[in-house]
């Protein structure tokens, strides 16, 4: 039966940590695995726009020897037809299926529909491939996950993830979150059950209590354009000023800087902070390829 990656809470604490080890040997020997998926092939779906994710996915398919076939929802039949009815003809196409939608619900469904492994790729509720890359990073920079991180921003998809993702590895984690989108239903259940997960809005206390900061976009990519949201744009950005990651912040702090990308400067983090010797932003960002493949390799039982 496949199986389908749509909050990262999917994998065990092993299998987490085999994805994360067979990505960095990846970035290490990439030749060691050019022909590992050869024979397969992989559709990229994407409702929302994309950058790291098309590329980490479609270029890293590739370098493992398979093939990539990347559709518009809104230049296909999905957005026509019943999404139930496309995925299981989809699925006797092609191996595997990354899909980049905006509504959970659909991811979900795709995955219900569909007989081959489904990776959600982003929606509005969670982002695990994203955090995937993330751990690899922290285990680059640390050695391992016996570390601490504090997300700062507002809790979003990456953040649930995030969440998910390091309460299963033994990330000590602080979510400083002052205000927060969709939330996942066991969220509040298993946040009162960790020993390794706090939440304050107490700024000072998250970085000095933290070896990595983590922080994400304010404002959704669906609402960047939309002219009838800027009052909301505009309440967002007052509420979350006194949070950003600058230099103020962290100069002559020992903590790392990551950020998902797409980043904004003079919002959630300034340049600064972007591009200081503590960042690892951009290692976090290559690493979205790398961790992307040995998903797929693991979802394509080759590992």
């Amino acid at each position: 039966m496949a199986k389908d990656i749509i909050t990262v809470n999917e994998l065990t604490k092993e299998e987490i940590i085999k994805i994360v080890n067979t990505a960095i040997d990846i970035k290490k020997n990439p030749v060691r695995y050019e022909n590992r998926l050869r024979g397969k092939a992989l559709l990229l779906l994407f409702q929302k726009s994309s950058t790291r994710t098309r590329i980490a996915f479609e270029l890293g398919m590739k370098k493992l020897g398979g093939t990539t076939i990347v559709m518009d929802w809104g230049k296909s039949n999905f957005a026509i037809s019943p999404l139930r009815y496309e995925a299981r003809y989809i699925a006797d196409m092609v191996d595997a299926i990354l899909a980049r939608l905006i509504k959970n619900e659909d991811v979900c469904e795709l995955a219900r529909s569909a007989s081959v492994p489904v990776i959600n790729g982003c929606c509005d509720m969670y982002h695990p491939s994203q955090v995937l890359a993330d751990l690899m990073t922290v285990y680059e920079a640390s050695g391992g996950f016996d570390t601490s991180m504090a997300y700062i921003g507002i809790q979003n998809n990456v953040a649930n993830s995030l969440f998910y993702a390091c309460l299963k590895v033994g990330v000590k984690l602080i979510f400083v979150t002052p205000l927060k989108d969709r939330i996942p239903d066991d969220f509040e259940m298993r946040a009162k059950k960790s020993k390794i997960f706090k939440e304050t809005l107490n700024l000072e206390y998250a970085v000095l209590n933290s070896k990595f900061l983590y922080t994400d976009t304010w404002i959704n990519m669906e609402e960047y354009n939309r002219e009838d949201l800027s009052a909301e744009r505009d309440k967002k950005i007052k509420t979350m000023a006194a949070y950003q990651i600058n230099r103020r912040l962290i100069e002559n702090r020992n903590v790392r800087i990551m950020h998902d990308m797409p980043v904004h400067p003079g919002l959630e983090i300034d340049e600064y902070a972007i591009n200081c010797g503590m960042s690892v932003i951009f290692q976090q960002a290559e690493n979205r390829m790398y961790a992307g493949q040995a998903l797929l390799l693991y979802l394509l039982d080759t590992l």
